[in-house]
């Protein structure tokens, strides 16, 4: 009887612990599975702030093979590369990190993870793919370092998240939680609309006529017949060409004065007019089932009643989607890129 009773406990003493045996075998992973599960994801899209299967940005890429191993890192790449031991280029080993510097802003901008045999697969703008760390032309001069994390398990997971670390890869004032951030990041790619020399975007400032011209022709790259004839605006500004053909196109005009207002700044109101001038906002909301109501918003008599509420029917953010409408508020850089990104995505 004494004899069954210890096999009894035996048997529930083993079943117990099971759960630790299998968890620890998956954190204990080897640098080889690390390597082919990353594999798994060729050909997954990229997607802006992406962190699932849908779409993977670099460094939520990254996240999501570690943490299928129980192994936490830091969500931009700039952070993952203060985390693990510095290896050098001919002691890599296949589940390594590399890093990459100089992509799209100074300093460490790109993670991948390594495969072996000089190559690296890491969510590039076409998608999940591998390249060749020492042939290939783009990343081969990018390349800055590399970090082991599997045996410093307990020095990646000390790194919490802080505000600072849900910023963007790009601009460093900006939150990826922002309703503009997926507007703002993927027109900075396209060229139309650009950041400054620290590294921020300055999401909340004010924009001016002259900026908006310009980045609005970043787009739809006008050509004027004639050069600019405003007062307050010197033919050798940089500006000036987008200005020219703004005013051509009637999209955004001149004063009576003979001056264009190139440091005026922008209203909502004035905002929603220009972006539905050069966009027809109006023209891509005939036949939506569902238009936003001018009730609530503005007066219907107001002039730019109609511009506002083809915006907020089209809108692909979260900007324009809260009630009301402060027509004379400056429109803020954020709430310019979150109308363009609209226009441009019902294109």
């Amino acid at each position: 009887m004494r004899k069954r009773f210890v096999q009894i406990l035996m048997a529930v003493f083993l079943i117990s612990i099971i759960p630790f045996i299998s968890s620890n075998k998956v954190s204990a992973a080897t640098s080889n599975e690390i390597a082919t599960y990353a594999k798994k994801f060729s050909g997954t899209p990229y997607k802006f702030g992406g962190t699932t299967t849908s779409g993977f940005d670099c460094s939520g890429y990254i996240r999501y093979v570690f943490n299928n191993f129980n192994i936490s890192l830091p969500r931009t790449s700039a952070d993952q590369f203060k985390v693990g031991t510095a290896v050098s280029k001919d002691k890599l080993q296949p589940g390594d990190l590399v890093f990459f510097a100089n992509t799209y802003k100074k300093g460490i901008s790109h993670t991948g993870i390594y495969l072996g045999n000089d190559e690296f697969i890491s969510a590039k703008s076409r998608g999940v793919m591998k390249a060749n760390l020492k042939t290939d032309p783009y990343w081969a001069p990018k390349y800055a370092g590399a970090k082991r994390v599997l045996n410093t398990k307990e020095a990646v997971e000390s790194v919490k998240e802080t505000p600072a670390e849900q910023m963007s890869d790009v601009f460093k004032d900006l939150s990826t939680k922002h309703p503009a951030f997926e507007a703002i990041i993927a027109l900075n790619k396209s060229g139309v609309i650009t950041g400054y020399g620290d590294s921020t975007f300055k999401p909340e400032s004010s924009i001016t006529r002259g900026q908006a011209a310009a980045m609005i022709n970043r787009e739809l790259k006008l050509e004027a017949s004639t050069g600019v004839t405003f007062k307050d605006v010197a033919p050798n500004h940089p500006f000036s060409a987008d200005i020219a053909a703004m005013n051509e196109a009637g999209i955004l005009q001149g004063y009576g004065t003979g001056e264009f207002g190139i440091n005026d700044k922008l209203t909502l109101a004035h905002l929603a007019a220009i972006v539905d001038r050069a966009f027809d906002l109006q023209g891509q909301i005939d036949g939506k089932s569902q238009v936003a109501s001018n009730h609530n918003v503005v007066p219907t008599s107001h002039w730019a009643s109609e511009a506002i509420r083809a915006l907020k029917t089209l809108d692909q953010t979260q900007v324009f989607q809260k009630p009301g409408f402060s027509v004379g508020k400056e429109a803020t850089r954020a709430e310019f890129a979150a109308a363009v990104f609209t226009a441009v995505s019902h294109k």
